[in-house]
């Protein structure tokens, strides 16, 4: 079944040319980790995003020092940069200005209800800008908080019910050009939330588990609960959060697009255990390949094997792989062996044969 047959039904928003919603592929987007201030440094790891696939960048801006920093950002790549910006409404307003193609907040720490109206009203003048409304379990308004608290409403019934009442007051001021993002840390708590409000409402949504962890927690908390909204239908685009190199954020993201059969973008690895049938260091020599891989966009399926008994057999679906045997491996195409080389030069003639496969796909 195509993606968008089975995506929840939502309204298309734009930021900037980029377009979103079900009737759009499931986009990908990062947060750099740089300081904003250094547009040097920002832009530099903005385009290595890009490399990689990230589609939407988010960057931080808590003052005026990476306020002005904007333009150089925003005029140097590539994809619609997002202004993350909490606490001062004024920042937000000018903002607007410097070329970004997205702005989010949390409404519920912008300020009162009349800055954040305020913003909505500057926002008419940037069409091409979109807004995301966060709602954050850490964040609620203070009389929800209450609620939550005495055990009078549940944390995702109150990061829906604030969702939607800033969404109706920006619909009041006639804007819709926006999307909706509920993030907690507790896997089923964020998926309850997004389930409730995909229910009630036919914005495009950002997901995330906000504050994952490190690489490896981070990749599993994300898998599952983003994992179990996109297998639904639930998400349009999402974050996978990851206290790391951004760029492990994003192949994360890939990852789970592929497994769940959403989008094929890149190479796909399979690559074996390893158990006591191995004789070659299986484990740097898949680094390796995945590193050399991953800047690829091509979807091509890739293996590693550590048995050259039966690695192609068992890796026959792979367009190329390497299996390993007593100082020695062999290069196979669609389970055929093509090539046996020695170790040392196992890695080099993988490099050889791939740039080989591309060009020979690049002609037909």
């Amino acid at each position: 079944m195509p993606e968008t047959e089975r995506r929840r039904p939502t309204k298309t928003i734009h930021l900037g040319n980029l377009l979103l919603g079900s009737q759009y592929p499931v986009r990908v987007q990062s947060m750099t980790n740089t300081s904003t201030e250094n547009a040097e440094e920002t832009i530099c790891q903005i385009n290595n995003l890009v490399q990689h696939g990230c589609e939407i960048v988010r960057v931080a801006v808590p003052d005026e020092k990476a306020l002005a920093s904007l333009p150089a950002i925003t005029s140097s790549v590539s994809v619609p940069v997002i202004a993350d910006i909490h606490f001062r409404c004024d920042l937000a307003i000018k903002a607007l200005k410097t070329g970004i193609k997205g702005l989010r907040i949390n409404p519920g720490n912008i300020g009162s209800t009349d800055k954040y109206i305020a913003l909505l009203r500057e926002l008419a003048s940037f069409p091409d800008i979109a807004l995301r409304i966060g709602v954050n379990a850490g964040s609620l308004e203070q009389s929800l908080m209450k609620q939550v608290v005495a055990g009078e409403l549940r944390w995702e019934q109150a990061m829906v019910d604030s969702a939607l009442r800033y969404a109706k007051i920006a619909e009041e001021e006639g804007f819709e050009n926006m999307k909706i993002s509920l993030k907690a840390s507790r896997v089923m708590q964020t998926v309850r939330a997004y389930r409730l409000l995909s229910s009630q409402c036919d914005y495009p949504l950002h997901l995330g588990i906000t504050e994952a962890g490190t690489p490896l927690r981070g990749a599993v908390k994300s898998s599952i609960g983003i994992g179990m909204l996109l297998s639904e239908g639930i998400g349009d685009t999402f974050r996978v959060s990851l206290t790391g190199d951004p760029v492990l954020e994003v192949k994360t993201a890939y990852e789970i697009l592929r497994a769940l059969e959403i989008r094929k973008r890149g190479p796909d690895l399979i690559s074996c255990p390893t158990c006591g049938r191995t004789q070659i260091d299986i484990i740097s020599l898949v680094e390796k390949v995945d590193e050399y891989i991953s800047t690829i966009p091509r979807h091509i399926k890739v293996a590693v094997m550590g048995c050259v008994v039966n690695g192609p057999g068992e890796a026959r679906e792979a367009d190329i792989g390497i299996s390993g045997g007593k100082d020695s491996g062999v290069i196979f195409k669609k389970g055929q062996v093509i090539r046996k080389v020695p170790y040392e030069r196992l890695f080099q003639a993988f490099q050889e044969e791939l740039k080989r496969l591309l060009e020979e796909s690049e002609d037909e």
